[in-house]
């Protein structure tokens, strides 16, 4: 066995009720801004990554960048004993599906599974995108480095998989590479499709786009601030859910908000000195990115990106006009800033995968009482419950309680009325699961 993994397997015992975990640290220092260079510079060099461009050359276009993606996955694999599932996963476009898809072409992602020792079918996913467009979204033959938007997240992703191979972990772990992003975000349209067809749980997608910039086109430069976008209910509640929701609360409680304030905590506990910010909107104004698909389908999604951007840098064609150079190039990449990302990814993909489920029901009562009553379905293997309530004008949950052997408890002293209140799962090695908002009312 490798040593490495021996010794995370020996280390890894009871840190439970809220004490950090060394592995966690240890996942921090190991994500390389030096390797995270090499895989963007690298992407880079394949010239066009556009999806509908050359598929056959071994030097130039998406096919050629899509199978050393490929072949990266493989060899991380090679490296902890055949660890990673790595395969290609595709869908036919047709011509004419939208305005960008000028002749039929097959959209390809590529996956690494890091399969759960545990719960198997449960899954976490990263992904970045794997395709890139110059100004001219049809434009599949010109030069387009893609550097920031988004080889900085397919090498973020690379990364994570090298420091995460090391580990076991009771859920899966998926790393992926998606493509067709920019004609309509087709990769994770057709991911999220198979996933539904072969009845995989999936907790939620960090979907990471462009995290390698720190000086925006405001003039405002910052390593340590990154955006978390999330929506704030999904799409596909019922017309039931939506009249509770009206009288229970949970506008800004959804499944991927609750994803969101997970990734925010974490960060916030691990790595005090980045600044999350959570953005309640399932994207930037009016633009897309690929969680959103995933969100479509019912699944928590989120979106990290960093805080700043350059839109000179963004979509366009390489030039220089007064005196601004406009493009996605290479130098504009801060690669110390993007392994910064990568790790805020990598704690929380393990933190997650090493977690217990969520319960999957959370019920709640107290109306015109002085207390607010919780009930929960009990989880296999669970150590505990975290109680969590909050203001409702808070964004984060700001108060908690943890209790063992009990599917039920009530908060004497807290009205009902006051808060939010939540519920995760704490794990034995005392990783919690990421809170559910209560989806049922107690009589």
């Amino acid at each position: 066995m490798n040593k490495l993994l021996v010794l995370v397997l020996v280390t890894f015992t009871t840190f439970a009720n809220g004490q950090n975990n060394p592995n966690i640290y240890k996942i921090i220092d190991s994500v390389s801004a030096e390797r995270i260079e090499v895989d963007v510079s690298k992407l880079v060099s394949f010239g066009t990554r556009h999806t509908l461009s050359d598929t056959v050359s071994q030097k130039r276009g998406i096919g050629a960048a899509r199978r050393w993606i490929k072949s990266e996955f493989e060899t991380i694999s090679k490296d902890c004993n055949g660890c990673l599932e790595v395969s290609f996963q595709k869908n036919l476009i047709r011509k004419g599906d939208n305005d960008r898809i000028f002749k039929d072409v097959e959209v390809v992602n590529v996956l690494a599974v890091k399969r759960g020792t545990k719960y198997p079918n449960r899954y976490i996913l990263m992904s970045g995108d794997i395709d890139s467009r110059v100004s001219d979204a049809n434009n599949a033959t010109s030069d387009s480095p893609g550097a920031n938007d988004n080889a900085s997240g397919m090498a973020g992703t690379l990364e994570a998989a090298r420091v995460l191979s090391k580990y076991n972990f009771e859920n899966s772990v998926i790393f992926v590479g998606l493509s067709g992003e920019e004609q309509g975000l087709y990769g994770g349209e057709g991911l999220a499709a198979h996933a539904k067809e072969k009845g995989w749980e999936i907790i939620g997608i960090l979907n990471n786009d462009m995290i390698g910039n720190i000086e925006g086109v405001d003039g405002i430069i910052s390593n340590t601030d990154f955006r978390i976008f999330s929506e704030p209910v999904p799409p596909t509640e019922t017309e039931d859910e939506r009249k509770a929701r009206r009288f229970y609360g949970g506008e800004v409680d959804g499944i991927s908000r609750q994803l969101a304030r997970y990734v925010h905590k974490t960060t916030q506990n691990y790595m005090p000195e980045m600044n999350p910010m959570m953005i309640y909107r399932l994207d930037r104004f009016g633009r897309g990115g690929h969680h959103r698909p995933f969100n479509d389908a019912g699944f928590a999604g989120i979106r990290i990106m960093e805080a700043h951007e350059n839109y000179t840098q963004q979509h366009q064609d390489i030039r220089t006009e007064d005196g601004i150079e406009y493009g996605d190039k290479l130098e504009h990449v801060n690669f110390e800033y993007a392994s910064k990302l990568t790790a805020v990814n990598a704690i929380n993909l393990a933190s997650i995968a090493w977690a217990p489920p969520a319960p999957k029901e959370v019920n709640i009562g107290g109306i015109v009482e002085a207390a607010a009553k919780l009930q929960w379905s009990k989880v296999d293997g669970a150590k505990g419950y975290r109680i969590y309530w909050r203001d409702t004008t808070s964004p984060t949950w700001d108060h908690s309680r943890y209790v063992e052997n009990v599917t039920e408890f009530t908060l004497d002293g807290i009205v009902i009325d006051n808060f939010f209140f939540g519920v995760s799962t704490v794990g034995a090695n005392g990783f919690e699961s990421v809170v559910v908002f209560p989806n049922g009312i107690l009589r």
